[in-house]
């Protein structure tokens, strides 16, 4: 905790001294802010996202003009986005050099490229700095990458036309949807612990820090259904 309060006050400015700290204004500290700021979506709200995007392109771009509001560079990165978010939480921090590294661009153009998808309202980020671990004189907090979030804006929306709401499932769709789950459901009913929490939860730090305390309740309980009965009873006789 005082780690992070010393964080804190290292980008609140001196008095009557102007602030030099390494961070942006308005960065929050990674990992207390994100909560909020992230939400579920799915893989079709992120398609019907970069789908509006296309069309929003196409439809404000200038007679002679080579690209739209928002840029080849500006849908290129949505679809990155788009392709990256986690879509049971929300979460998208990909770092400007992972972009630049991704879709062979320069870091000018990924700026810009993000700068006109926030301004027509396709992605909203909140930047972020993280503790420096370090002891004594200089900078205690730095930069780190910002938090991402996607959006369809209104006047994007209503380029998708028709396209915008999904038609609705054949009745031979929606059998074989009901079926599909419950033989996820019979699959999960055979999994052991640790094997369910990958499956539920996923393979990253959360899924394996499930899935190892299964592992250990597993070997807790196998142990004690192998316990010799010999033993509970010489006890019984103590």
């Amino acid at each position: 905790m005082f780690k992070q309060m010393g964080a804190a006050l290292a980008i609140v400015p001196a008095k009557g001294r102007r602030a030099r700290t390494p961070v942006h204004r308005n960065s929050r500290l990674a990992g207390h802010c994100e909560g909020v700021f992230w939400r579920r979506t799915t893989r079709q709200d992120a398609r019907r996202i970069v789908l509006a995007a296309r069309k929003y392109e196409i439809a404000n771009k200038q007679h002679g003009c080579r690209n739209g509001p928002l840029g080849a560079v500006g849908i290129e990165i949505l679809e990155y986005l788009a392709n990256l978010i986690d879509f049971r939480t929300g979460r998208l921090e990909p770092s400007l050099d992972t972009m630049m590294a991704k879709l062979r661009r320069s870091r000018d153009a990924i700026v810009r490229g993000l700068k006109a998808l926030r301004q027509h309202g396709f992605i909203d980020w909140l930047r972020r700095y993280v503790p420096t671990e370090n002891e004594g004189k200089g900078p205690q907090v730095k930069q780190t990458s910002n938090a991402y979030r996607l959006a369809l804006p209104p006047r994007a929306a209503a380029c998708l036309g028709r396209y915008g709401e999904a038609p609705p499932l054949p009745e031979d769709r929606e059998q074989a949807d009901m079926e599909r789950v419950a033989v996820i459901e019979e699959h999960r009913k055979g999994l052991a612990l640790d094997q369910l929490a990958l499956f539920d939860v996923g393979d990253n730090r959360l899924g394996q820090a499930l899935a190892r305390l299964g592992s250990f309740i597993k070997q807790r309980e196998s142990a004690r259904q192998t316990e010799s009965p010999s033993r509970f009873l010489s006890k019984r006789e103590e």
